[in-house]
């Protein structure tokens, strides 16, 4: 994205997946598509990289699924763009359209009519090369059936219509599926399943007109999925459909759909006169158009010990050059609330349907499944846990299956509420409302024709038992350390570990000096979790095999007894079950004082103070505290809010502490250290900057100018004077919504020119031009893409040197919207005719109009835009 000799790239997206059955859908394109909060996120699985986020719904996303799916792929061979549905907690649905060659994404309609609750679920089949069917059910008990007409040309217009409406009653249904019925292709099956226990079958043409069928007994809890396979061989022809059905009674049922042989014309009942045991075993009928199809229980599969929440076929394999020929691999992929996924298939000699592959038993963090799936070529399977994680495994075995874990993308998977830079910048650090705190890094990577670099989450340091609010990473000498602070009264310091920092030798393949040689004093290997899930006990160099004695003694896994981590060093990108349990940092000091829920922090730039807020409702309950890195001793209390401090940063020569609260007031304190190491600190000013709550601050990285940005839509740029008082030198334009992150980085080392990132409440970033601290204009609006969709909690620039006529930038963002994100922003840097015109403009505008007037600023505008 280019504007204006700006340029902005996103470099990384880290987010975790919606705790949500149904929720994924890999696609014919060998993307996965997932709901993270709002947004629809793109991932794919060969770099184990999050692509894109699609935004347009304003609820929570609940379902996905691609068009065309991996069932029906071989029908649309030739197909330019993909298309993609999904379904919100508000009951839109939207379309999406993906261009293969250029992989560009496109908004390209809504559905015209929306459940008045929240889809639960949506499956299509294609009828044809370019009409596809699809159903989507919702938890206001109805149940749509859709046409969807595929465009002419890529980038063309689509067509959808409703073909019917069903109401199915209180019970809504959960779980749904679509296919074509054997021998009679102008007629379509419709299963639904839900929460009475039932499997009900409708029957109807592709213009819609589904009449009732019948329904399937047998399962004694909700039905969770349903998945009908392709027509496959009985007697040398394809008369025969396969539905598996799962459920919360643990239970997998695979039904059996067969082409009855009773004369076509004949009235068929419901069941057989008479019921009895044969009439139970071969189950009812129905007719579509001239045929009459009988439904039998195929199987009952027994294997998983809890809740099934989903059951897939495996997706059809190609026996011919020109596709055209495929056939149904009788397999069966489930995933469960037991933390595993089992491939089921009927044996060759006896029929008899058994588990031939389990992955993810030996999981002690998953915490269980939502959902599994395979890959389109069936050699890969993926879940999504309970913690919003990927897990993946490949069969890489040749002649005899081999399924092993995968790097899979990873993020929080509730709102990421602070993020911080590492000292020297090797990696980024992430706190989030889901209760973990994540480190993401790139990791380099030795390849034969050079180097390739990604990003990952390389370490989750704390996983804590409270919504953590607020992070700061220690400045300074010394080993890597950071503070955080949770819905908790208590402030936790956390130092890195021996395995952590010979973690980060092999993600940097150019080794930086903070991890070149790892001190021979640090003695503490990793971290255990505590059984409450509060405090992380250190464990010491010399205690791994000890460590690994008591894990091979002790081998239950339950509530009551919580294995012992095994700190690794990683020579590779961990997975899941590596980045929950053995990547834990010890936790060495807690920092009593505050009474009520920490909410901000922030560290100085020497290293040797850090200061803390809480949630308040008065002055006394408002304090900040400053706190001595080392001795962790409270050494000042600083007075002035009445309400929240909600963001603080120390000035770049940390004479001065900036606190903003929720009173709409912002402090400046000065802050003295004697050579003995005593603190002392005073009011230098308190100002009422804005009319509402002030979200966000920052300074200027080499100046005493520092940026306020409110609720009220505006941001206003402060300057200290002569260290005693402070003066306002302008205000921005009113932006379109609350101002609520703000991160100030400066061009060159006099900080007399630079950028403010912005970041707002609805989710959008923009970044402002500052010149001479009475000069700013509009240099960049982020594209809604690249943005998140909800609120943005806070924005970090990282350092970063020039390079030429182009100086490179890079951005994190994190939002509430369950990601982290990184973009690298390049500012060509503008001739200075341009920069001096502007210079001399401004002035003129400065004399006439005065700083921060609506006629001032506007002259600034036209002056940006006519340049």
């Amino acid at each position: 994205m280019t504007c204006d000799g700006v340029e902005v790239e996103r470099l990384f997206i880290g987010a975790g997946c919606n705790r949500i059955v149904h929720n994924v859908s890999w696609g014919a394109s060998g993307l996965v598509a997932f709901g993270a909060q709002n947004s629809v996120a793109i991932f794919c699985p060969k770099t184990a990289q999050i692509l894109t986020t699609l935004p347009g719904h304003k609820a929570v996303v609940n379902c996905t699924q691609w068009m065309p799916s991996t069932k029906d792929a071989f029908k649309v061979q030739h197909e330019e763009e993909h298309f993609l549905l999904s379904g919100s907690a508000d009951g839109v649905i939207i379309v999406w359209g993906m261009s293969l060659k250029e992989g560009k994404w496109r908004h390209v309609l809504q559905a015209p009519q929306s459940h008045k609750k929240g889809v639960t679920c949506m499956k299509g089949i294609m009828v044809t090369g370019t009409v596809a069917i699809f159903a989507s059910t919702s938890s206001d008990g109805s149940v749509f059936l859709w046409e969807f007409v595929f465009p002419s040309r890529t980038g063309g217009d689509c067509k959808l219509s409703c073909l019917q409406f069903l109401n199915v009653g209180s019970k809504p249904m959960v779980a749904i599926s679509l296919a074509e019925l054997p021998g009679s292709s102008d007629y379509i099956v419709l299963a639904l399943g839900g929460l009475d226990n039932k499997v009900h079958l409708y029957c109807g043409e592709r213009t819609g007109k589904f009449n009732y069928a019948c329904e399937l007994k047998g399962h004694t809890d909700w039905i969770r999925s349903l998945d009908f396979s392709l027509p496959i061989c009985i007697d040398d022809g394809k008369d025969t459909l396969l539905l598996v059905s799962s459920s919360q009674d643990r239970c997998i049922r695979i039904w059996k759909m067969a082409l009855h042989i009773s004369p076509a014309n004949s009235k068929v009942p419901y069941r057989k006169e008479g019921i009895g045991l044969t009439s139970y075993i071969e189950g009812p009928l129905f007719v579509a158009g001239s045929s009459s199809y009988q439904v039998s229980l195929e199987s009952l599969l027994i294997g998983h010990e809890d809740w099934v929440y989903s059951v897939e076929w495996q997706p059809p394999l190609r026996t011919s050059v020109d596709g055209n020929e495929w056939d149904q691999p009788q397999s069966i992929l489930s995933a469960a609330m037991d933390k595993t996924m089992m491939i089921w298939r009927p044996e060759r000699t006896t029929g008899i349907w058994v588990n031939v592959v389990t992955v993810g038993e030996l999981s002690h963090c998953a915490l269980g499944f939502y959902g599994g799936h395979w890959s389109p070529s069936g050699d890969s399977v993926l879940a999504h846990g309970y913690g919003g994680s990927f897990h993946m495994w490949k069969n890489i075995g040749v002649n005899v299956e081999n399924w092993q874990p995968q790097i899979v993308p990873s993020g929080h998977c509730g709102a990421v509420t602070d993020i911080a830079w590492a000292k020297s910048c090797e990696y980024m650090l992430s706190v989030s409302h889901d209760q973990t705190t994540r480190i993401f890094a790139p990791w380099e990577t030795e390849v034969c024709l050079g180097n390739t670099i990604s990003c990952h989450e390389i370490a989750r340091p704390q996983v804590h038992g409270h919504d953590i609010n607020c992070v700061t990473i220690v400045q300074g000498k010394g080993n890597h350390r950071f503070v955080s602070g949770a819905d908790e009264k208590v402030a936790r310091v956390f130092e890195a570990p021996l395995s952590f920092l010979k973690t980060m030798n092999h993600a940097m393949l150019q080794k930086s000096s903070c991890f070149e040689d790892p001190q021979d004093n640090i003695q503490i290997l990793g971290a255990n979790m505590s059984a409450l899930g509060l405090s992380q006990k250190p464990i010491y160099v010399q205690a791994p095999s000890e460590a690994q004695d008591r894990i091979s003694h002790d081998v239950s896994d339950s509530l009551e007894t919580i294995p012992d981590a095994i700190p690794i060093v990683l020579t590779e990108p961990p997975i899941e079950e590596q980045l929950a349990w053995h990547t834990l940092w010890p936790e060495s000091h807690k920092l009593y004082g505050h009474g009520n829920e920490l909410f901000s922090l922030c560290c100085d730039h020497e290293g040797k103070l850090v200061a803390s807020s809480c949630k308040a409702q008065s002055a006394m309950v408002a304090e900040i505290w400053l706190w001595e890195v080392g001795t962790w001793k409270a050494v000042g209390r600083l007075q002035s809010h009445n309400l929240t401090v909600t963001q603080m940063e120390f000035s770049y020569d940390d004479m001065f502490l900036l606190a903003v609260s929720r009173d709409r007031q912002f402090s400046v304190f000065s802050i003295k250290k004697s050579e003995t190491g005593e603190v002392s600190h005073h009011l230098v000013a308190r100002h009422e900057g804005h009319k509402r709550i002030i979200w966000a601050c920052s300074w200027n990285p080499y100046r005493h100018e520092f940026a306020t940005g409110s609720r009220d839509k505006t941001v206003k740029i402060w300057a200290v004077e002569k260290e005693s008082c402070v003066k306002q030198l302008m205000t921005l334009p009113q932006f379109n919504n609350s101002i609520t992150a703000l991160s100030w980085v400066a061009r060159d080392r006099s900080g007399v020119d630079g950028f403010l990132a912005v970041g707002m409440d609805d989710g959008l970033i923009e970044l402002w031009s500052l010149s001479g601290g009475c000069v700013a204009v509009p240099a960049m609006r982020f594209d809604p893409f690249l943005c998140h969709v909800s609120t943005v909690h806070r924005l970090a620039w990282r350092n970063s040197e020039a390079e030429g006529d182009c100086r490179t930038l890079q951005l994190a963002s994190c939002g509430a919207d369950h990601s982290v994100r990184v973009f690298q922003v390049e500012t060509h840097i503008f001739s200075w005719r341009i920069q001096s015109e502007w210079a001399h403009k401004s002035s003129l505008a400065l004399e006439n109009h005065g700083v921060g007037s609506p006629d001032y600023m506007t002259l600034v505008v036209l002056i940006y835009n006519s340049s």
